[in-house]
C-alpha cells in the first residue's frame, strides 16, 4: 500500500491553548504532592526507626527466611526486594549495605554480613559488588519482627498488588533512639544520633513506670549520645538538656589518640561520627603544605583487620597533647553532630526531644502489643471452643462411633453430630476430622485437661487488654531482657567540660594591641591601635552609649556580666576588627545571650589580671558583697556561667577592684555615702546577697554606684564620707539624671 505524502496541513498542530494560573494553584497541585510524598515515603523515618527502603529491604529478608536459614548472596536479596521497592538495584543495595556488621554506621547492625562493605568512616573505601557478598539478619532482629504474624500491625498491599507489606516493624525496643538516621526532604530534614540500647531501655522502663519523669532524671539513665565510632563527647549539660527536651541541638565529638613514645608518633584510634579518614587527612596534609604544621613529618591511613588507626609522624620535641589540642582546633578531629529529631507520627512529621519520642514509642507499642495479644486470644478462645465440644463427646464416645457409623452419606455425619452433642458447625466438623488412632482414653483426657490452662490464659489476656498498666508492665519486662540479651558498653566516651583543663590560648592566633569598646544595648568593638590613630567617632545607635572600654590584647580573653545574673566568657580573637565608626558585633547574639538578656559590664583578662582580684556587686535595696573573681574560675573552657551573683535585688552596679578604691553609692533620694571598698565583706559564695551598706528609707533604692574616676561625676562626693557600715546617707549634689548609669571600673 502506498504511503502517502505528508502535507503541510498534515503536519502543522494547533497551538496549544496557554492558560493563566496562579502560581499558588500550580504549586499546589503540582508541587505539593512531591514535597509530600518525599517527606512522607522517602525521606524522614518513622516510630519504628525505619524509612520505608530500610523496611522493605528488612520485611523481604524476612518473608526469604533469612533470619533463621543460611546468609545467601546479596544479589538475590535485592533482586526480591523489587518486588516491594521499585528502585535500581544500586540504590537498594546501598541501603543494604548501611545495615551491615561489615559497615559499622549502627551500634546494632541489622544484617549479618559477609564480604567488604566499605566503613562508614570513609567515603572512598568502596564495598564490594551484590554478586561478590552475602548476607542474613543478625540475631537482634528478632525484636523487630516479633509478633508480625500475629496481626501487631498492618499490612498493605505493595506497589503492584502482588503482595502485602507491613506500615511500621513492630520493633520490641526504641529503635529510633538505638540507630542513627539522617534524612533531607523537602524543606525539612531528620537527622538522629544514637543512643545506648541498655541506657534507651532503662529510660524507657523508668518513662512507663512514670509518666510525668523529668527531663533531668531521664538525663541520669539516657546520659548522652552513643555513636558507633566511639571517639569523646564533650559533655555540656545546657546543650544536652536542650536536645532532651526540644530535639534540636548538637553535640560536640571529639577523636581518642594515643602517643607511641618510642615511635615517636600519635595513633588516632577513634574520630568523630560525622567526619571521614579522607577529610581529616586533606585538612591535615593542606596545613603541612602551607607551613602550618611543622609538628606533623608525615601522617597516614593505617586501617587494617584490628580496626581504624590513623599515625602523625611528629617531629624531635613536639608535645602531643599540645598538638592534638592544635589539631582539634583546626581540623575535623574534632566535629559537631547537628540533631533534629524530626520524626514521622502518624503520617505527619514532628520535632520531639528524647521524652516526646519515647511517649511515642510507647503508645505505639501498645498497640503492637495489644494487636498480639488479640491475635492470640483469638486463637485459645477457637482450640477452647472445639475442646469443650471434645469434652462432651467425652462422655459418651460410643455414642459419637454410633452416629458416624449409621449414617449412609459422608455428608450427613457433621448435621448428626450437631444435633446429638447439641454443638455448633466448626465443633462438629473437629469431632469428625479425629483420627480413629486418636479415640484412646488418654489423649481425649489430656486435650479435655487443656482447657483449664486455656481458660486461665484467656482470662490473664483479657485482664492484661484491659488494663494499660498491666500493658506497660510486659512492654518493661520485654524491655529488660533485651537489655539484658542485647546490651552492651558505651562506645563514645563522654568528657564533662567541667573536668577538662583550660586551654591554653592558641599559638597560631596572630597577636596585636586594639581596644575593646562595649555599649549600653550590648554592642562590642575591636578596634586595632592603627585604626585608633584615625579619631574616627564612635558610632552609637540613637539612645545608646559606651559602658566600657579597654585596651588590651587580641589574645586576651574576657568575662560579660548581665542582669540575668550570668557571667559570659570569650576571647578577644573571636571577633573581627572593626573601625569606631561601625556598630559592631552584637554581643547577645554572638555569645547565644537567653531572650531578653543585656551586658552589664565587661573587663578584660590581660596581663593586670589577677584572680585573687574582686568584683563588687552593688544592689538597689542597698546591699552590697565582694566577690573573689577566683570563684568564677572553672576548670573548662565553658563560656557561660549562671549564678554569677545574688538575685534576691536588681543590680545597681558592678564594679572591678584590683586594689582598694573608694566607692559612691547614690539613692534616688538624691543622697549618697562613700566608702572604702575595703568595708565591703568578701563572700565566697557569688550567690551570697551582700549586708546593708546603705541605710534607705521605705521605697527609697540605689540609683547610683560609682568608683575610680567616675567619681569626677559627683563633685561634693568627698562630704558623704562614712568609716562604718551600715551608713545613713548625706544630701548630694545630683548630675542629669540621664547620667546615671551602670558602670565599670
Amino acid at each position: 500500500m502506498a504511503r502517502k505524502k505528508k502535507t503541510a496541513e498534515t503536519v502543522e498542530a494547533p497551538e496549544a491553548e496557554i492558560l493563566d494560573q496562579p502560581i499558588t494553584e500550580t504549586i499546589e497541585s503540582n508541587y505539593m504532592p512531591y514535597a509530600m510524598s518525599v517527606i512522607i515515603s522517602r525521606a524522614i523515618p518513622e516510630i519504628d526507626g525505619f524509612k520505608p527502603s530500610h523496611r522493605k529491604l528488612l520485611y523481604t529478608m524476612y518473608d526469604m527466611g533469612l533470619l533463621t536459614g543460611p546468609r545467601t548472596k546479596s544479589a538475590n536479596i535485592v533482586g526480591a526486594t523489587m518486588h516491594l521497592n521499585p528502585h535500581g538495584d544500586a540504590s537498594i543495595y546501598e541501603t543494604m549495605v548501611r545495615l551491615t556488621r561489615g559497615n559499622e554506621a549502627l551500634l546494632h547492625p541489622f544484617i549479618d554480613s559477609k564480604g567488604s562493605f566499605g566503613k562508614q568512616y570513609s567515603r572512598d573505601m568502596a564495598y564490594a559488588a551484590s554478586r561478590y557478598t552475602e548476607a542474613k539478619l543478625d540475631p537482634i532482629c528478632n525484636e523487630l519482627f516479633s509478633g508480625i504474624d500475629k496481626n501487631a500491625v498492618d499490612m498493605v498491599p505493595n506497589y503492584d498488588n502482588t503482595t502485602v507489606e507491613p506500615v511500621l516493624l513492630p520493633t520490641t525496643f526504641p529503635n529510633i533512639l538505638v540507630s542513627p538516621n539522617m534524612g533531607i526532604a523537602v524543606g525539612m530534614a531528620s537527622n538522629i544520633c544514637s543512643f545506648n540500647l541498655a541506657e534507651v531501655c532503662d529510660g524507657t522502663i523508668a518513662l512507663l513506670k512514670n509518666p510525668r519523669i523529668t527531663v533531668d532524671k531521664m538525663m541520669t539513665l539516657i546520659k548522652a549520645p552513643d555513636f558507633p565510632g566511639g571517639a569523646m563527647l564533650l559533655y555540656d549539660r545546657d546543650q544536652m538538656k536542650e536536645i532532651f527536651e526540644t530535639g534540636h541541638g548538637s553535640v560536640k565529638l571529639r577523636a581518642r589518640y594515643s602517643y607511641d613514645r618510642e615511635n615517636n608518633c600519635i595513633d588516632i584510634i577513634q574520630i568523630p561520627y560525622s567526619t571521614s579518614i579522607e577529610a581529616i587527612m586533606k585538612k591535615i596534609v593542606d596545613m603541612i603544605k602551607e607551613g602550618k604544621l611543622k609538628e606533623v613529618k608525615d601522617v597516614r591511613d593505617e586501617i587494617d583487620l584490628n580496626g581504624f588507626k590513623l599515625t602523625l609522624d611528629l617531629a624531635r620535641g613536639t608535645d602531643p597533647d599540645k598538638l592534638m589540642a592544635k589539631l582539634y582546633r583546626q581540623t575535623p578531629l574534632q566535629d559537631e553532630f547537628s540533631c533534629n529529631f524530626n520524626v514521622l507520627i502518624d503520617s505527619a512529621p514532628r520535632l520531639l526531644g528524647v521524652i516526646g519520642i519515647l511517649e511515642e514509642w510507647i503508645k505505639f507499642r501498645i498497640s503492637c502489643l495489644s494487636g498480639e495479644l488479640r491475635f492470640d486470644l483469638g486463637k485459645k478462645k477457637d482450640k477452647l471452643h472445639l475442646l469443650k465440644a471434645l469434652s462432651k463427646v467425652l462422655l459418651d464416645i460410643d455414642k459419637a462411633i454410633k452416629i458416624i457409623r449409621e449414617t449412609e452419606k459422608e455428608s450427613d455425619v457433621v448435621p448428626n453430630l450437631m444435633e446429638g452433642f447439641s454443638i455448633d458447625r466448626v465443633q462438629a466438623e473437629y469431632i469428625a476430622e479425629i483420627k480413629l488412632r486418636h479415640l484412646n482414653h488418654e489423649y481425649l483426657i489430656n486435650r479435655v485437661h487443656e482447657i483449664e490452662s486455656l481458660q486461665a490464659d484467656i482470662k490473664n489476656i483479657e485482664e492484661i487488654l484491659a488494663d494499660e498498666i498491666k500493658l506497660k508492665a510486659v512492654i518493661a519486662g520485654q524491655l529488660a531482657e533485651i537489655k539484658k540479651k542485647y546490651g552492651k558498653p558505651r562506645k563514645t566516651q563522654i568528657v564533662y567540660t567541667d573536668e577538662m583543663p583550660e586551654e591554653a590560648p592558641a599559638e597560631d592566633v596572630e597577636n596585636y594591641s586594639c581596644r575593646v569598646v562595649l555599649t549600653r544595648d550590648g554592642y562590642f568593638k575591636k578596634i586595632t591601635q592603627q585604626s585608633l590613630r584615625g579619631n574616627d567617632e564612635h558610632r552609637l545607635k540613637d539612645g545608646d552609649e559606651i559602658v566600657c572600654s579597654e585596651d588590651c590584647e587580641n589574645r586576651n580573653d574576657f568575662i560579660v556580666f548581665t542582669d540575668k545574673c550570668q557571667v559570659y566568657k570569650a576571647k578577644v580573637a573571636d571577633f573581627e576588627p572593626c573601625k569606631a565608626s561601625a556598630l559592631g558585633d552584637y554581643l547577645p547574639s554572638k555569645l547565644g545571650f537567653d531572650e531578653g538578656e543585656k551586658p552589664v559590664v565587661m573587663k578584660v583578662m590581660g596581663a593586670d589580671f589577677d584572680s585573687s582580684h574582686h568584683m563588687i556587686f552593688i544592689f538597689k535595696n542597698g546591699k552590697g558583697v565582694r566577690i573573689p573573681l577566683s570563684a568564677y574560675e572553672t576548670k573548662s573552657n565553658r563560656r557561660r556561667l549562671t549564678g554569677a551573683y545574688s538575685s534576691a535585688s536588681p543590680l545597681a552596679a558592678a564594679i572591678y577592684e584590683k586594689e582598694t578604691v573608694d566607692v559612691l553609692l547614690v539613692s534616688d533620694a538624691g543622697k549618697g555615702i562613700l566608702i572604702k571598698s575595703s568595708l565591703i565583706p568578701e563572700k565566697t559564695t557569688r550567690t551570697a546577697s551582700g549586708v546593708i551598706l546603705f541605710q534607705l528609707k521605705k521605697k527609697q533604692q540605689i540609683a547610683d554606684a560609682v568608683a575610680g574616676e567616675a567619681l569626677n561625676k559627683y563633685p561634693d562626693a568627698s562630704k558623704c564620707r562614712k568609716i562604718k557600715i551600715p551608713a545613713v546617707g548625706s544630701s548630694l549634689l545630683i548630675p542629669d539624671v540621664s547620667e546615671l548609669q551602670m558602670t565599670i571600673e
